[in-house]
């Protein structure tokens, strides 16, 4: 067994930086509490299996789409083509009204889980959250995958890499 090291913590903000190098794709992801409509751009996604085929979801605790989302118990996740930086940049905006979210982004409800999702998507999934894990100032959901389609013809993905919005052909 080796012998325990000193190390310092690691500063947030420097993690930020570092964490930034990595791209990751940028999606949409959706739920319906009652007659509202909640809506948030996320990159925090992992694939965690495929038998059954699950999702991991990891969303801020103080972010209103948490307790809307965990109470729902289902979740949509579009994924964003390149031309959708308008949307994903709504959706990212702390502070937007809670109502409306998704009044000027056509979208439509998913045969499944009945939660939105955005038309123009290069792929698309609904799940129910199976299990929730605390995890530091976030949640992570794992949803058990209910319903899916793939864009026959795809775009460019929309890429978050170094705290701004690209696309990755």
């Amino acid at each position: 067994m080796s012998e325990a090291v000193d190390v310092p913590d690691v500063d947030p903000d420097e993690y930020r930086q570092v964490i930034g190098r990595f791209a990751s794709g940028v999606t949409v992801v959706t739920t319906r509490d009652g007659r509202l409509d909640h809506a948030m751009t996320a990159n925090a996604l992992m694939s965690v299996s495929l038998d059954p085929v699950l999702l991991c979801l990891s969303v801020e605790c103080e972010a209103r789409f948490h307790d809307a989302v965990v109470e729902a118990g289902v979740w949509g996740v579009s994924i964003l083509p390149s031309s959708a930086r308008a949307t994903a940049a709504w959706l990212s905006t702390r502070g937007r009204p809670l109502h409306g979210q998704l009044e000027r982004i056509p979208h439509t409800y998913g045969p499944a889980t009945g939660v939105p999702l955005l038309d123009d998507s290069l792929a698309l999934l609904e799940c129910r959250t199976v299990d929730t894990h605390p995890a530091g100032d976030h949640t992570l959901l794992v949803g058990h995958v209910v319903w899916m389609a793939t864009t026959e013809h795809p775009g460019d993905a929309l890429v978050y890499y170094r705290g701004q919005f690209g696309a990755l052909p």
